[in-house]
């Protein structure tokens, strides 16, 4: 959404660069007045999209991600931020979590095997295909 946009869906000029709280309390305001709760089963689905059209007007601002040159937004319309070539600290996630995986198999592993073995010693087999 562009930021110019934004600005006039919750009631602000398209030049200006109202305040935080000024974004909130237009939010609110644009928000009561458009909320599908209010409005009968007829109208709800036209007051459902204003609603999702307001929240996203108010998100758009309040990240700070529109765009004033009439380029795109980096938010996608789902409100998902999109990636900006991935991850550059790939290695800091990746790490940890091989760490956890390896950790977890290795005495995993351990500890399954001996209690296999305990049990085998315990009640040995007389079928001769099992181990």
């Amino acid at each position: 959404m562009l930021g110019d946009e934004a600005r006039e869906l919750l009631g602000f000029s398209p030049n200006s660069t109202p305040s935080s709280s000024q974004v909130k309390a237009a939010y609110k305001k644009k928000a009561w007045e458009t909320h599908p709760d209010r409005f009968p089963n007829s109208q709800k689905s036209l007051a459902e999209s204003n609603f999702k059209l307001i929240s996203e007007a108010y998100a758009c601002l309040q990240s700070g991600t529109y765009s004033t040159r009439g380029t795109y937004s980096r938010v996608v319309r789902t409100g998902v931020p999109r990636s900006q070539g991935g991850s550059k600290n790939k290695a800091l996630i990746q790490i940890p979590f091989l760490l956890i995986v390896v950790g977890t198999v290795a005495l995993g592993g351990s500890s399954a095997t001996r209690a296999y073995r305990r049990q085998k010693e315990a009640y040995p087999s007389h079928n001769p295909f099992l181990p």
